[in-house]
Formats: structure tokens, sequence, C-alpha cells
């Protein structure tokens, strides 16, 4: 299993960072236009617990489904997801916002996953997945900054 965290400390109070996520058009603003991604179906609405989210994702020339299931959510704090299915053979979210002690928001996104086949695959694609995520976050992060009227401090998405 492979874990990576990202963190940005943006110019806004933290229930308005949390906030933006819960908007329904979150999801969509929230994909790089570099991504090709687009939502199939969904049951539930908004980042409650038990909400269902299938989408299908290109990935070189081949569409995959995806579908995950959002299985925490603590109002103002925190949400998770974890796919049922997809890509990878096990991928957990952790979307998290702490106040920094001034005013401001943590954004964190911890993501927990495994490749299909990790041990083969980890040396030939783990680098290619984990620039991915990177960019995918730190674009993610200035977004979400951009949405709720503010600029990232520092971080991921600085």
């Amino acid at each position: 299993m492979t874990t990576v965290e990202y963190r940005s400390r943006i110019a806004a109070p933290p229930a308005e960072v949390f906030a933006f996520h819960e908007r329904p058009e979150a999801f969509t603003l929230l994909a790089p236009p570099w991504e090709s991604v687009r939502v199939v179906s969904r049951t539930g609405h908004g980042i409650e617990a038990g909400v269902r989210v299938e989408i299908e994702t290109k990935v070189g020339p081949a569409w995959l489904r995806w579908a995950a299931v959002h299985e925490r959510y603590e109002p103002g704090v925190e949400f998770v997801d974890r796919a049922e299915s997809g890509p990878f053979r096990a991928w957990r979210h952790v979307h998290r916002v702490e106040p920094d002690g001034q005013g401001n928001a943590w954004l964190i996104d911890r993501i927990t996953y495994e490749l299909p086949l990790d041990a083969l695959a980890q040396p030939v694609a783990g680098w290619w997945v984990r620039r991915r995520l990177d960019k995918m976050f730190a674009y993610r992060h200035q977004i979400t900054a951009r949405e709720v009227g503010a600029r990232v401090l520092e971080g991921t998405g600085a």
C-alpha cells in the first residue's frame, strides 16, 4: 500500500473550505481539464456517508469505470470515500479541513492506494501514478482556494 498526503494552507475560514466540497458542482469543478472524467451514476446526494458515485475516467485510450462509496462524513471536518471497483486494487481518500490557528484552513487530502499487481506495477507505473496524483491535487487545491475567494498560502497548491 502507498500513502500520499497533500496539504495546503488556504486563506479562508475552515467552514468555507469544507462547505465548498458540499456544493453539488464541486466534483466537476475539481476535475482537472487534462483529465477525462464523467459521472455515470450517483445514489444519494452530497458527500454524506452512504453516497455512491460511479465515474468513468480515461487512462490512455481506454475508459475505466470507477465506483466509490462515501464511508464517513463529519460535517465541517472530514469525509472519506473508498473505491469499490476501479483501476486500483485499493483506494481510500480522506478529505480533511483543519484550522491553522490563525483563521485560515489546512486542506488535507490523504490517499492510500494499491495498484493492481502492486509488487510488479509499482516499479513500472508507480512513478507515473504518483506524478499524476501530485499534479491533480495541486490543481484541486488551487481550485478550492479560488472557489472560496481565497489563495493558497503554502503547501501542495502553492
